[in-house]
């Protein structure tokens, strides 16, 4: 697979961005935000300024200085989750209005597209998995990164499928998804790598990787972009045998088979992509498997993007078709395509 370099210009920023991307509604009466589908997310067309990060340089979000993860005064700390009383709050209003609305009659795609519809317009916040301390469940309905929106949603989908409205199940689900063969065992037990989310969520049939199915094609590329920039990691820092054991893990994701629709080939294999699939954007950064998610949404027609987009903005449906938008960003050349079980 070859690669588009990043700029050199971009590296401290492609640095930043990778410890927070790897550490990591039909509108209804009841939607929590407002409907969003032509924010400043996308405003220009030079493909080298605009990403979504916003901030001119390659990689994704990158969190603002001084950002603080510390949870809330209000948060519930237990041994292995932290979650919050709005938290429960959200889930349990979710489940009354997907019950009202027998959202549990639809298939899993639509489970998806108009769950996660419910969340746009809402905040999009970086670092949300790595507040100090051990590494716990971390539960947020409050805000989002574009790993998290993905993983909540689907959680919160496949529990409305299974009709336990059970916030207990709800974290259950949150954890096979997020943690490699839904295990919480420490920072290296969480599937940092996206390439590796899938092939995880695939290997428990929560996904299947559609991406060869619709046209993809081998990505041979080598990925070690957490252990050859260890220093951008905190948790890497004064353990050294974390460094070992993700560099062990990346060995692995290398030998994997895996597939990728270059940028300019999206277009034509959209017709096999369905609401509510998983868009993993690729990096053009080398080491970088993923540099973006969010999920497959069709309206008139066009197959768009549902995502949580960048710092200082809100989750949102993208302005511009899928195939249009990643070819206007310098860190993004393909896509890999997941879709729920």
């Amino acid at each position: 697979m070859t690669k588009t370099r990043a700029y050199v210009f971009a590296l401290v920023g492609v640095l930043l961005a990778a410890g927070w991307f790897l550490t990591q509604r039909a509108l209804d009466p009841d939607r929590r935000g407002a409907e969003v589908t032509g924010s400043s997310a996308e405003p220009g067309a030079v493909r080298d300024l605009e990403n979504d990060a916003g901030t001119g340089v390659v990689g994704g979000p990158v969190a603002p200085a001084g950002h603080d993860t510390t949870p809330p005064e209000s948060a519930v700390i237990g041994e292995d989750v932290v979650y919050t009383p709005e938290d429960v709050e959200i889930f349990h209003a979710t489940m009354e209005w997907a019950r009202q609305n027998r959202i549990d009659t639809l298939p899993l795609g639509e489970i998806i597209v108009r769950t996660g519809r419910r969340f746009v317009g809402d905040d999009y916040t970086p670092h949300t998995l790595d507040p100090p301390g051990p590494e716990r469940l971390i539960i947020n309905l409050r805000e989002f990164d574009c790993v998290t929106f993905v993983e909540s949603t689907l959680a919160l989908a496949r529990v409305i499928r299974a009709e336990t409205p059970d916030f207990d199940a709800f974290a259950g689900e949150l954890r096979r998804i997020r943690y490699r063969d839904g295990r919480l065992d420490g920072y290296i037990s969480r599937l940092h790598y996206f390439s590796e989310w899938i092939a995880d969520n695939a290997r428990l049939g929560l996904v299947e990787d559609v991406t060869a199915g619709i046209g993809g094609r081998p990505d041979d590329e080598r990925i070690d972009f957490m252990s050859t920039h260890a220093d951008a990691y905190p948790s890497f820092q004064g353990h050294p045998e974390r460094v070992e054991q993700i560099r062990e893990i990346e060995r692995e994701i290398s030998r994997r088979s895996r597939s990728w629709i270059p940028e300019a080939e999206i277009g034509s294999v959209v017709d096999g992509i369905r609401n509510g699939d998983i868009i993993a954007a690729t990096s053009s950064v080398d080491g970088l498997d993923v540099a973006h998610t969010g999920f497959a949404l069709w309206r008139d027609g066009r197959l768009h993007l549902m995502h949580a987009p960048l710092v200082g903005k809100s989750l949102e449906i993208s302005a511009r078709p899928l195939a249009e938008r990643i070819l206007r960003i310098d860190g993004q050349d393909g896509i890999m395509v997941a879709r729920p079980l």
